[in-house]
């Protein structure tokens, strides 16, 4: 078994086409078959179930990907680490944020590791704080960066807490409160919401704040991204308590304190079981301690 099997293999699962597998991969479609075949004829069984129109995994190709990706994982990593014993950075740098993440810089900070570590491939995944974390956890990904509820910590991880923010509301201009200077829970709790996913991080800095005061609230409308958030509060569809450092990057909104507001805390996050040079270089541009913070770190 070689590694540019498993490489090849990890392609066709991840596209779903032979063709785009082939392409990413820089070589003919018809190398990329026969190397699969004879690696399935090496198992003794089909990795992929192959129709005119589809390509996926099969049970036995569902059982081989884990193991395959972590090989390919850890030799990645073991190539990195033996470059970085000569003083050079490579492999991969796989970071994970949340579309509100507002405490770093993040374009300005990979564009000052890109000059620094050329050959480091990045790659980027958005997504939700705890689906980040468990990505960290599995080593899917090298960094994320977290927002959190003050009463949450990320569990598993090292961490360091970048920046505390507190919430405030946003309405459209022709909503009743755009006038008002400030608000509390209370008044707020007589409008209808637009909010992230119920059980999501984001969601309960606000949902922890209603439920500590004892008053409920209608969240109407939920979808998965603060951005689109704005974008229906704007419609005047319902309003919305989004980070307050966040909402001036959005436009056709106003924005009314909130006497009582949630607070959220952002995190970076790495992993507490392997951390490769790649990390550890860009922990380094962040001017980030390597020693993660004691609470959040537990």
């Amino acid at each position: 078994m070689e590694l540019q099997q498993l490489r090849y293999v990890l392609a066709v699962a991840e596209t779903n086409n032979f063709t785009q597998a082939a392409q990413r991969c820089l070589v003919v479609q018809s190398a990329l078959s026969h190397q699969i075949a004879r690696l399935e004829r090496e198992l003794g069984a089909k990795l992929f179930e192959r129709t005119s129109r589809r390509v996926r995994l099969t049970p036995a190709g569902a059982a081989f990907l884990p193991a395959a990706r972590q090989c390919l994982d850890a030799a990645d990593r073991a190539a990195a680490e033996a470059a970085a014993a000569v003083g050079e950075v490579r492999g991969r740098l796989a970071v994970g944020l949340i579309p509100s993440v507002t405490a770093v810089d993040l374009p300005g900070a990979l564009r000052s590791f890109r000059s620094c570590y050329p050959h480091v491939r990045i790659s980027l995944r958005v997504g939700a704080s705890e689906d980040l974390t468990e990505q960290v956890r599995e080593g899917v990904l090298d960094i994320a960066f977290l927002g959190l509820p003050t009463t949450a910590h990320p569990r598993g991880v090292n961490a360091h807490e970048l920046a505390r923010d507190r919430l405030v509301a946003v309405v459209a201009p022709e909503h009743p409160l755009a006038g008002e200077s400030s608000v509390d829970l209370q008044r707020l709790s007589r409008e209808t919401f637009v909010d992230l996913p119920a059980g999501t991080a984001g969601r309960a800095q606000s949902d922890q704040a209603f439920a500590a005061a004892g008053i409920e609230r209608d969240v109407a409308l939920e979808v998965s991204s603060a951005e689109y958030i704005a974008r229906l509060v704007a419609q005047d569809l319902g309003v919305a308590m989004l980070p307050s450092a966040y909402v001036p990057r959005l436009t056709g909104l106003v924005t009314v304190a909130v006497s009582d507001a949630p607070a959220r805390v952002e995190y970076i996050i790495w992993s507490s079981v392997t951390r490769t040079p790649a990390a550890s270089a860009f922990l380094s541009v962040l001017d980030i301690p390597l020693r993660a913070d004691t609470a959040a770190g537990r």
